[in-house]
């Protein structure tokens, strides 16, 4: 997810504020020029005034504080195969290249032993997207994911995984570089735009190929024992097809032709969140479901610990982060979200589904 200091209202982009690119003390070849400001994460002139609708996600972010939301805390059991002869179905929240908390929560929930091989026999394991970015070690992740993916598949099981916005700017940055790109807003880059969001120089330099083609694969939406899987909460999957398969086709068609601006409107569009909040929520929830099946939705990319409580004050003093024991339903049950904060010191969640709340 692009977050860290970033929010949106409702149909808006997020937009880092955090720090400038010059807090992020890149090299010289991956500086980008300062310009004009201009609202989106990849429009690399961010000045010290910020434009309208940019704003930090660390304060004054819009939350959800009402009656019909609840967090659930998750203890692991054991659960038997289902009729189908299917072990159980895990689902893993954004990473972002924290590959030890990964490491501890799959070893929490038996699916991995002391060595980190696959030990969860016929299970099934879905990660939700993000696996790199302000983390320290996301192509770490990577071919964890990787190799756990062969293991599962070995013991009658599964680990698969799906796009997230990160997948894309990571792809974006390597593809394309400073390649001015059409953001209708000004002159943006892939390259800005990742360095913006946490970018780390150790992921672009251990970067091969093969993580290039597997992230290039991967789905971005799913649906199992009635869960609609998704990265990021917002309608914008409806914009790429009317079926699953419609929507994970076109995308992998955008990145297959390679064309920069094609792919940007892909990142922006999957970048968008909060569209399950509030008022026609779950309305909006509603609405994906019944074109692409299920009776609830599980997404990452919106931190649970804003979803939950104001973190920060307008005094520029932080109050006490809100804590993630599990994760977050909301939008009149039909929504569940999996982003439990890893990157500001909340918790890197691995559920088994269908959750007991």
């Amino acid at each position: 997810m692009v977050e860290g200091s970033m929010t949106q209202g409702a149909g808006q982009e997020p937009v880092v504020r955090t720090a400038t690119l010059r807090d992020f003390r890149v090299p010289p070849y991956a500086q980008v020029p300062m310009g004009p400001p201009l609202p989106h994460p990849g429009n690399a002139g961010v000045g010290e005034e910020p434009p309208e609708g940019y704003t930090p996600t660390e304060r004054d972010l819009p939350v959800i504080n009402r009656g019909d939301t609840v967090q659930v805390r998750t203890v692991p059991e054991p659960r038997p195969a289902d009729d189908r002869g299917r072990g159980p179905l895990y689902v893993v929240g954004d990473v972002h290249g924290y590959l030890d908390e990964l490491l501890a929560a799959l070893g929490e929930q038996g699916l991995i032993d002391a060595d980190g091989g696959w030990a969860a026999g016929n299970a099934r394991l879905w990660f939700l997207g993000d696996f790199t970015d302000r983390g320290p070690d996301g192509i770490g992740v990577i071919d964890l994911v990787m190799r756990l993916s062969a293991e599962a598949a070995a013991a009658g099981g599964y680990c698969k995984a799906l796009m997230g916005n990160h997948e894309l700017l990571l792809l974006g940055a390597k593809r394309f570089g400073d390649t001015p790109v059409n953001s209708g807003a000004g002159t943006a880059t892939f390259q800005a735009a990742w360095l913006l969001n946490g970018g780390q120089k150790t992921d672009m330099e251990r970067l091969q190929d093969v993580h290039l083609q597997w992230m290039s694969r991967l789905d971005a939406v799913v649906e199992e024992d009635g869960h609609l899987l998704m990265h990021s909460d917002t309608t914008a999957y409806l914009d790429y097809g009317s079926t699953i398969e419609d929507v994970n086709d076109t995308v992998h068609a955008i990145l297959t032709r390679n064309d920069a601006d094609e792919c940007w409107d892909l990142f922006r569009k999957l970048t968008k969140r909060f569209a399950f909040r509030d008022e026609g929520g779950a309305q909006a929830v509603r609405e994906l479901m019944s074109t692409y099946g299920g009776q609830r939705v599980v997404h990452g990319h919106s931190p649970i610990p804003y979803l939950l409580g104001e973190v920060g004050s307008e005094d520029g003093e932080d109050t006490a982060r809100p804590v993630v024991d599990g994760p977050h339903v909301y939008a009149d049950g039909l929504a569940i979200a999996m982003d439990g904060g890893v990157t500001m010191a909340g918790k890197l969640l691995v559920v088994q589904l269908p959750l007991h709340d």
